[in-house]
C-alpha cells in the first residue's frame, strides 16, 4: 500500500474558478527606484474578476494551502528541516490581522505560530536587534508568521530617530546576511507589505472609534503614526530597496480591498509551499504487517486490502465534505 496520501478533492463546484492571469510575485515585486507613495491602493494587480470571484478562489486556494502545510507539517514531523515564514508589515489598519485570521485560519493551527513585535523589553535591548527575531523563528515543519517583524528596527528607528543612520544602514545589511543565512538553513521566506491609502485609514480608524467592541483595538499612537505618513512611506522606501533580494524579495501589496490582499496573501503562500515540492513522508514500518496487527485486537476485523482500506478511507472523506 503506498503510503502517500492522496489530494483532498473539492466538492464546492465543478465549476474552474477565476485565477490570476500572471506570476502574482512578478505583478508584485517593486520596481528599482518605485515608491509606495505610487502604488494605487485600489488596484487589483492580475485580478479582474471582481470581489465574488476572489473570495471564492480564496477558499479554493485555501484547501491547497491546508494540504500544502500539512505535508509540511508532516516532513517536520518525520525529520525534515524546512519551514515558511511570512513577514507582515504595513501601517495600522492595513490589514496583517485580517489577513492573520482570515487566511492563516484556513491552515491546522498547530503548525503555526505567530509573532508580533513592538518596543523592545529592556533585556531585548541588551541584545543584537535580531536576537529576539532568532528565537520566534519556526521550528522544522511550520509555518511562521510576524505581523511586524524585524523592519520595525530600521522603520520606527528611522522615522522617530531612535538610531544614528549609520547604525539603521547597518542593520539593512545584518538584516539581508541574516535572511540569507535562513534561507540557506531551510526557510522559504515570504515578505509583504501591505500598502493603504490615508483615506482608507481615516476611515477604518473612524469606524474603529465609532464602534466600543473595537475602541480596543484602538491607541492614540496610531495619530501619530498617521501624522507621519511622507516620513514612514519613506523609510519603507528604502527598507524596501536595501533588503529586496532574490533570496527574500518583497512583494507589495495594494491593500485598501481588503479581498484582494487577503487573495494575494493566499495565492503567495501556496506559490512558496507549491515550490517546496512537498511529498507525503513514507511509512518508516511495514504498513500490512501493522493493519495485520490492528485486525488481531478487533473481534470481527474488516479484513481489508490496502487497496480497500485506501477507498474506504476516500469515499468516508467524500461524504464528509
Amino acid at each position: 500500500m503506498s503510503s502517500k496520501k492522496k489530494s483532498k478533492k473539492s466538492t464546492r463546484s465543478a465549476e474552474p474558478t477565476a485565477a490570476f492571469d500572471a506570476p502574482l510575485a512578478d505583478l508584485l515585486r517593486p520596481e528599482p527606484g518605485s515608491s509606495l507613495a505610487d502604488v494605487d491602493t485600489r488596484a487589483t494587480p492580475g485580478w479582474d474578476a471582481g470581489r465574488s470571484a476572489a473570495e471564492a478562489r480564496t477558499l479554493e486556494l485555501g484547501e491547497t494551502l491546508s494540504e500544502l502545510q500539512e505535508r509540511l507539517f508532516a516532513e517536520g514531523r518525520s525529520g525534515g528541516t524546512r519551514s515558511v515564514l511570512l513577514v507582515l508589515q504595513g501601517l495600522d489598519t492595513s490589514g496583517k490581522g485580517g489577513i492573520v485570521r482570515h487566511v492563516l485560519g484556513m491552515v491546522d493551527p498547530q503548525g503555526v505560530t505567530i509573532r508580533s513585535f513592538g518596543v523592545p523589553t529592556e533585556k531585548e535591548r541588551s541584545h543584537s536587534f535580531l536576537w529576539r527575531i532568532r528565537r520566534a523563528l519556526p521550528s522544522a515543519g511550520r509555518i511562521g508568521v510576524f505581523d511586524r517583524s524585524h523592519y520595525e528596527d530600521v522603520l520606527v528607528a528611522r522615522v522617530d530617530a531612535l538610531a544614528d543612520p549609520e547604525t539603521i544602514e547597518r542593520r539593512y545589511r545584518d538584516i539581508v546576511r541574516f535572511e540569507k543565512k535562513l534561507a540557506a538553513a531551510g526557510t522559504t521566506i515570504v515578505k509583504v507589505a501591505l500598502v493603504i491609502s490615508p483615506a482608507e485609514q481615516y476611515e477604518r480608524l473612524s469606524k474603529r472609534l465609532a464602534r466600543p467592541d473595537k475602541h480596543w483595538k484602538f491607541a492614540v499612537s496610531d495619530l501619530d503614526t498617521r501624522a507621519k505618513w511622507p516620513r514612514y512611506t519613506e523609510a519603507y522606501d528604502i527598507a524596501i530597496e536595501r533588503t529586496s533580494t532574490e533570496t527574500a524579495p518583497w512583494h507589495v501589496v495594494p491593500a485598501d480591498r481588503k479581498w484582494f490582499a487577503r487573495l494575494a496573501v493566499t495565492q503567495l503562500l501556496v506559490d512558496a509551499l507549491t515550490g517546496l515540492d512537498l511529498a507525503w513522508p513514507e511509512a518508516t514500518f511495514d504498513v500490512e504487517a501493522a493493519i495485520e496487527a490492528l485486525d488481531a485486537t478487533q473481534d470481527d476485523p474488516l479484513a481489508l486490502t490496502p487497496a480497500e482500506i485506501e477507498e474506504r478511507a476516500e469515499q468516508i472523506e467524500r461524504t464528509e465534505s
